[in-house]
């Protein structure tokens, strides 16, 4: 039997700012489109996501790709996930397997590592990689009031060719739910990838 093939993956790290949901349906939407989704998920991310959500996923790689590819309906090996200090994934050096990246919801403190090249885990070299690589990198901070020194990260970051796009939700679309809300967000974060939905209408449409 033929081995299923997918779209180019995408890259998701979730990390430990509020917006967990993002980050989860965002997953769904690229399984949805046919994408192989290669995820990291913080330690601080597990806590949020049991904080905001009624998941409560696993830490070991393997049983995480399981819980993530059952939530979304995933085919097998559509999901490939990586520890914290996993350096031998391909996200972790330039030679790998291009690969666009997303940080969904991605915490100051990310942000802050991502901007000074800190590399301190594989999500932060992941995102050094696909800097210095040109790649697409997307950054999904949730974080308000924001001071001058995240405003000053966000500069950096947008002048080294990064997307910086809040998870700030529009209200044009008179959303009736928080999922409503939620896939305003990862529609917008789609779009900057290229990748076809129908999470909601473009504008004019």
């Amino acid at each position: 039997m033929n081995e299923p093939v997918f779209h180019p993956p995408v890259t998701v790290a979730l990390t430990g700012a509020s917006g967990a949901q993002y980050g989860l349906r965002l997953i769904e939407a690229l399984v949805a489109a046919g994408h192989e989704v290669w995820v990291m998920v913080s330690k601080a991310a597990h806590l949020v996501i049991e904080t905001e959500t009624d998941a409560s996923l696993p830490a070991r790689p393997e049983r995480l790709a399981q819980a993530l590819s059952e939530r979304s309906g995933a085919a097998a090996g559509q999901i490939r996930c990586f520890g914290r200090e996993d350096w031998m994934a391909p996200v972790a050096s330039g030679s790998g397997a291009p690969s666009a990246m997303v940080i969904c919801p991605c915490s100051t403190g990310t942000l802050s590592a991502v901007a000074t090249g800190a590399s301190n885990n594989l999500i932060e070299r992941a995102a050094d990689v696909a800097l210095k690589e040109r790649r697409q990198l997307i950054l999904v901070p949730r974080e308000t009031p924001l001071s001058a020194i995240h405003l000053e990260h966000m500069l950096n970051l947008a002048r080294l060719g990064a997307v910086i796009l809040p998870a700030a939700p529009g209200f044009y679309h008179r959303p009736a739910t928080v999922d409503d809300l939620v896939d305003f967000i990862v529609a917008r974060i789609l779009n900057q990838l290229g990748i076809e939905h129908r999470l909601m209408p473009r504008w004019g449409e």
